[in-house]
């Protein structure tokens, strides 16, 4: 017991330490604002896009899968912003300012390499035209799984009037997982963040060297959601310090709070490679074989 303790403490001292030596929380304040930057367009982007594509539903699909897992005093303000901008009519797929959205929502996903790399002590070795186009295409990704999303749930209803007709069992089930829209949404955020810690950043990493940092993250993000929400319901007052700027200031902060445990689930993930935790683990708890791992980890700890 005393040596697993030892190594959770060095685990955590050295996670929070490269935290605060390393901009932590600076590139969370970038992540926040490019967040909230990409939103708009993003949506309107993936709207044109949608539309192109035969998937009308995308706004309504796509808004209910971004802002529900947020609570409701912190998602109302927006949505009725987003929803807002994406009643205005556009041209066509290729004009400019559609392909504007589509660059400044790639912004955001630019904002969460760039800290990923700095998290897992990752130096980005390809060039800057492949990682905007790299997450051009997450974007793009994004979009059309967001608009098979919003087809399917089109779908489902339609299933259900048919099945109640000759399936009622089946009726049920289907009314089941149509009501599970929340889960749906925090399955797509699990695999998103995966996706996010394997591929964008630098350098490789397997599925279990980024399970920790993914369900701390999860874990984080919903203990830290619901306190800012009691927070805000039961001592904060914005609309007194920011008058009309008060809901952007907390979403601002909202997301701050978001872009700080994203930055510390890989600054875990990094830690735990770095002392080669998972190793050590096997070698002495799980009766596997010896080997040396005192060194750290040198594709964990790049230019420190």
């Amino acid at each position: 017991m005393p040596k697993i303790m030892r190594i959770f403490y060095d685990v955590v001292y050295d996670a929070i330490c490269h935290l605060i030596e390393d901009d932590g929380f600076a590139m969370a304040s970038h992540v926040a604002l490019s967040t909230l930057l990409a939103v708009f367009p993003f949506l309107i982007f993936g709207t044109t896009l949608a539309t192109f594509l035969g998937a009308d539903q995308f706004s309504d699909r796509a808004i209910h899968l971004i802002f529900d897992t947020w609570p409701e005093a912190i998602a109302k303000p927006l949505v009725d912003q987003v929803i807002q901008v994406l009643t205005v009519p556009r041209g066509g797929l290729l004009t400019v300012s559609v392909l504007a959205a589509a660059y400044f929502a790639s912004n955001g996903v630019e904002a969460l390499r760039i800290s990923l790399n700095r998290a897992y002590r990752v130096q980005e070795t390809r060039p800057w035209y492949i990682t905007r186009l790299a997450s051009l295409g997450y974007v793009i990704i994004a979009v059309i799984i967001f608009a098979a999303v919003s087809i399917l749930l089109v779908a489902v209803p339609l299933a259900l009037d048919y099945a109640r007709q000759w399936f009622p069992l089946f009726a049920d089930t289907l009314e089941v997982v149509f009501s599970w829209r929340v889960y749906g949404t925090l399955f797509m955020l699990t695999v998103g963040l995966f996706v996010v810690h394997l591929w964008l950043p630098a350098g490789r990493r397997r599925v279990f060297d980024v399970v920790p940092g993914v369900l701390v993250t999860l874990l984080l993000w919903l203990a830290g959601a619901l306190i800012f929400a009691y927070y805000l319901a039961t001592f904060a007052n914005y609309t007194a310090t920011y008058a009309g700027l008060a809901s952007v200031m907390i979403v601002l902060i909202f997301l701050y709070m978001v872009g700080v445990i994203f930055i510390i689930g890989a600054e875990l993930n990094a830690a735990l490679l770095k002392f080669r935790v998972r190793a050590i683990f096997k070698n002495n708890f799980l009766g596997g074989r010896q080997n040396k791992t005192s060194k750290p980890h040198k594709a964990a700890d790049v230019g420190r």
